[in-house]
């Protein structure tokens, strides 16, 4: 009989948003023999406390799972330290976790790949992380999945093999770079990693994410990815606490299941390229990136 992954939902204060992500999560074909435990983390000021309150009347009624845990704080614990002490919690106990947040929306398939995913690749000290979502690529021959070098963090799994790597210090973590990794770790100066990194140091984000991806880049792990998103994020409409109003990373979300897989663990280079070219091109030339930019302002 096979123990499929636990599923970790991060929710806060979008009720609407928290409602689709569930909804979806449901009609995934593995829903009903999954276990299902819902993070609920605390208002920050009297504003949220009603928001919150909503959100936690949606997840004390779901259903469709094997089982529904659900952890509620008290105080605000914010997002990055909610996602490290859950994920924590649960590959500490089922040695796997997949994790969403509450604005993510799920291809009917998406859970079954990542248990045959994670099945697949539980042994292999390389395969650190397992991605679902994946931009929007102008590459129509990539196979339905590849291995990249970078970490997404809409929907993805782990192992505790793997997730004993990470580095939560950022000061160690940046200590091991040198200006080639640097440049090898930001997609050849493609995306902002590397300034992502700056900024958590000096106080400006507070991203779990960007530190998890440094942990698997020092120790030459890869991810593994769909060609076509099994996953649509629906945060970037202004609501969501670390997301901004835009739509170049819109998808059209993977409606068909996973059947194939890498044999060989490495990464993809026409991937690659083709990630490479959709981050060097996602903002436009100056008259695109200028409209986006007055539209942001006016809503």
């Amino acid at each position: 009989m096979q123990h499929f992954a636990p599923v970790a939902l991060f929710v806060y204060n979008r009720p609407d948003h928290t409602r689709r992500t569930i909804k979806f999560l449901q009609q995934n074909l593995l829903a009903d023999e999954t276990r299902l435990f819902i993070f609920s983390d605390g208002p920050k000021s009297q504003n949220d406390e009603r928001s919150v309150a909503e959100v936690r009347e949606i997840i004390d009624s779901v259903s469709g799972f094997k089982s529904v845990e659900i952890f509620k704080r008290k105080e605000n614990a914010g997002l990055a330290e909610s996602i490290i002490e859950g994920v924590s919690q649960l590959v500490q106990e089922y040695g796997q976790v997949i994790v969403f947040e509450d604005d993510l929306i799920s291809s009917p398939y998406t859970l079954q790949y990542f248990n045959d995913s994670l099945k697949r690749y539980k042994d292999d000290e390389q395969v650190m992380h397992i991605g679902a979502y994946m931009y929007p690529l102008k590459a129509p021959n990539l196979p339905q999945t590849f291995f990249y070098r970078a970490a997404t963090s809409w929907g993805w799994a782990t192992w505790k093999r793997a997730w004993n790597n990470f580095e939560p210090d950022v000061d160690k973590l940046m200590s091991k770079f040198d200006k080639e990794k640097i440049n090898r770790f930001s997609i050849d100066g493609k995306m902002n990693f590397w300034k992502q990194m700056k900024e958590f140091k000096n106080g400006k984000n507070n991203s779990w994410a960007i530190r998890w991806y440094a942990s698997i880049f020092l120790k030459n792990g890869l991810t593994l990815n769909p060609s076509k998103s099994l996953i649509q994020n629906i945060g970037h409409d202004g609501t969501g606490v670390h997301s901004n109003n835009e739509d170049i990373y819109n998808v059209i979300l993977n409606r068909y299941p996973i059947t194939e897989f890498p044999s060989q663990v490495s990464e993809n280079f026409a991937a690659y390229y083709a990630i490479r070219d959709f981050l060097a091109k996602r903002k436009g030339n100056i008259l695109q990136r200028l409209v986006r930019f007055v539209a942001k302002k006016i809503r």
